[in-house]
């Protein structure tokens, strides 16, 4: 088996991407309020901060700050994904190996994390979450898109409502 190694910092700050293991499935926009209730009770047992974040049909990314003693971002996402599985009907197709071990087919298994380094790391990161649905084509403008902490970026002025429109081929997302 293979052993991932993940940064944990007390009190950082992460950059997450979470996928669904059906990546044509609408699972999270169609069930956006329960992926919302996730969020809160997990946050009100264990407290974080959702800097950033965007949820597609099939995956979301999301930045997070942990509190200062607080280093376990991986407990967090299970309880989520805990949450959001156990509020929706059972029938989706699931493998013998999750089937024993008692697994849902809702996740995908792993998710992948990047510690946030400094203040441009998180700006660009922050970008690329804003943009990714028009990136995937779910929006033709960013503000477009109503599952993304874009609309608060505006509010605090850390955007321009029409932010995005002719950035798609200046930005460097660390993608190739």
């Amino acid at each position: 088996m293979t052993n991932y190694r993940r940064n944990f910092v007390a009190g950082g700050s992460f950059f997450f991407t979470v996928n669904l293991a059906d990546r044509q499935s609408s699972l999270l926009t169609d069930h956006i309020t329960l992926l919302r209730e996730a969020f809160r009770q997990v946050r009100s047992r264990h407290p974080f901060r959702v800097e950033a974040i965007v949820v597609l049909p099939e995956h979301l990314h999301a930045i997070w700050t942990l509190p200062p003693d607080d280093l376990d971002y991986a407990m967090r996402w299970r309880l989520i994904k805990t949450v959001f599985s156990r509020g929706l009907p059972n029938g989706e197709p699931i493998s013998p190996s999750r089937r024993n071990k008692g697994e849902r087919g809702i996740w995908q298994r792993r998710y992948w994390e990047h510690t946030l380094r400094d203040e441009l790391d998180f700006v660009r990161h922050a970008d690329y979450i804003h943009f990714n649905p028009v990136k995937h084509g779910h929006a033709q403008s960013v503000g477009a898109w109503p599952y993304s902490s874009f609309h608060r970026f505006v509010e605090l002025g850390s955007y321009a409502a029409d932010w995005g429109g002719d950035v798609e081929n200046s930005m460097c997302f660390g993608e190739r």
